[in-house]
């Protein structure tokens, strides 16, 4: 399998799409590692599995329609393994398998027949130290916009899922891209207060577009920075509450074809109207209580 991955949006060929079986009891609230789940497992709302079920069975629905290759991991008894985004992800022809936070490790083995497709020299592994998950890492071609979070207080943070060492990595591995680090809030406990990674707070779509939270970053100078790079007039900007049901976690089956969550109805419908792009709006929102959405559920592996 050759792999091709260059940005967020063109043509997808194949992915990898979360598992949602045994997914095992609920976590206790100070096993949770997001925000999201904190609450909804404080608020007793933690979802079940047939709905996690029932949700992605639709997404996968949606792939097939489309004639997209869909591969899933292998169930592992009582693991949650939904969000395929954190475990590895594709940059051009290589995958970099991520050094998820250890709680979650025994997830990387499901993939093994999916590597097994893979050449050995397009797989890496990233040296100890080095940080990153999928959600922070988003592609628009030649550029790579990197969510982190650098402040002395890292280690404090569960949400703090990608450092500066990571992005050294990157660079070495990928001499021709331009990598653009991008400061997020952080917070263990308030989704309304912190991003988990950036897919959460900024998102391209289309051509040229883009959604984004504005307050989703530590720095404004970020944020102003994507402002500038794709043009105001090319921007959806949510709102907190909007951000807080991550309406910026959508999915590009092509340019013209977004999965989005059939409650996102201000995003839904001026991406039909204004940006004429086709919305396959699925049921969700039950995953969205363990803390992401569609793009996090995917690992896509070639995009035309």
């Amino acid at each position: 399998m050759n792999l091709n991955i260059q940005n967020e949006t063109a043509r997808l060929k194949t992915v990898v799409l979360g598992q949602p079986y045994s997914i095992g009891k609920d976590p206790a609230v100070n096993e949770t590692y997001d925000a999201k789940s904190y609450e909804s497992v404080k608020n007793n709302t933690y979802p079940r599995e047939e709905d996690i079920v029932a949700e992605m069975s639709a997404f996968e629905q949606v792939l097939l329609k489309y004639e997209v290759k869909v591969f899933r991991p292998l169930i592992l008894p009582n693991c949650n393994q939904v969000y395929a985004r954190d475990v590895a992800f594709v940059i051009d022809d290589k995958i970099i398998t991520s050094n998820i936070i250890p709680e979650r490790a025994d997830e990387q083995e499901a993939y093994a027949p999916i590597y097994s497709k893979i050449a050995f020299n397009k797989i890496y592994n990233l040296p100890e130290k080095a940080h990153v998950e999928g959600g922070d890492v988003v592609l628009y071609n030649d550029v790579v916009f990197v969510g982190t979070y650098t402040a002395d207080d890292y280690p404090n943070f569960k949400t703090a899922r990608t450092n500066a060492y990571a992005i050294d990595f990157m660079k070495e591995l990928f001499p021709n891209k331009t990598f653009v680090p991008l400061e997020l809030e952080k917070n263990d406990t308030d989704p309304r207060k912190g991003i988990l990674h950036l897919d959460c707070t900024f998102m391209p779509v289309g051509n040229g577009k883009a959604i984004i939270y504005k307050d989703g970053f530590r720095n404004p100078n970020d944020y102003n920075y994507l402002i500038d790079f794709f043009g105001k007039g090319n921007v959806f900007e949510v709102t907190q509450e909007e951000m807080y049901y991550m309406n910026t976690n959508i999915f590009s089956i092509s340019p013209s074809v977004v999965v989005s969550e059939e409650r996102f109805s201000r995003l839904n419908q001026f991406m039909i109207n204004e940006w004429g792009i086709t919305v396959e709006s699925i049921p969700y929102y039950e995953i969205s209580k363990m803390g992401g959405l569609l793009r996090c559920s995917t690992l896509p592996l070639i995009r035309e």
